[in-house]
């Protein structure tokens, strides 16, 4: 009887044992594949191009439908585009308009832009006399100015900028334009 009561603890013992064991192997190994797939390499679906390196972000300033205030609108663009002359490609951007529906162009349609440079920070554009198209609405021509200024001044040499007409000073649009009308 003694015998019998050793021999089935000694069972019982060495069962708790192996299953004790069996389960704090199985526990290690599931947390090192755990670890494993925490820390795998991310391969991405699509390898990004060339051109998605160069990308970089502008604002374009726009009217607001509703507020009829001057806004931003964040566009991705190609930095190659801006390398040659980046006012002329910000300002033919706001020639476009924008591709918010919440947003209207400003300038006034079928304005054209001839030439942009930039001098000791002031930058010159020459527009076609489609640009005088805002009448004597005193308020479209501010928000068509702080419109261009304000793209312009996203770049860090900006500090002015000057308007010509068909190539030449208009008295319409004849000032140096630094800040907000």
């Amino acid at each position: 009887m003694k015998k019998s009561k050793i021999g089935i603890i000694f069972f019982v013992l060495l069962l708790a044992i192996v299953l004790g064991g069996y389960f704090v192997l199985s526990y290690f190994n599931n947390n090192e594949e755990k670890v494993d797939e925490e820390y795998q390499d991310y391969t991405p679906q699509e390898e990004i191009s060339e051109e998605q390196y160069r990308e970089t972000i502008v604002n374009l300033y726009f009217l607001n439908k509703e507020s009829k205030e001057i806004m931003a609108e964040a566009r991705a663009i190609d930095a190659k585009t801006l390398s040659s002359n980046p006012y002329k490609k910000l300002v033919e951007l706001l020639l476009e308009g924008p591709k918010n529906e919440n947003l209207e162009r400003i300038i006034p349609e079928g304005t054209i832009i001839y030439d942009a440079g930039i001098e000791a920070g002031c930058v010159i554009i020459n527009f076609s006399k489609e640009i005088l198209n805002f009448g004597d609405d005193e308020t479209l021509k501010n928000n068509m100015i702080n419109s261009i200024y304000q793209t312009l001044a996203e770049l860090t040499e900006v500090t002015s900028i000057r308007f010509l007409v068909e190539g030449e000073e208009n008295s319409k649009l004849s000032e140096e334009y630094t800040t907000k009308i």
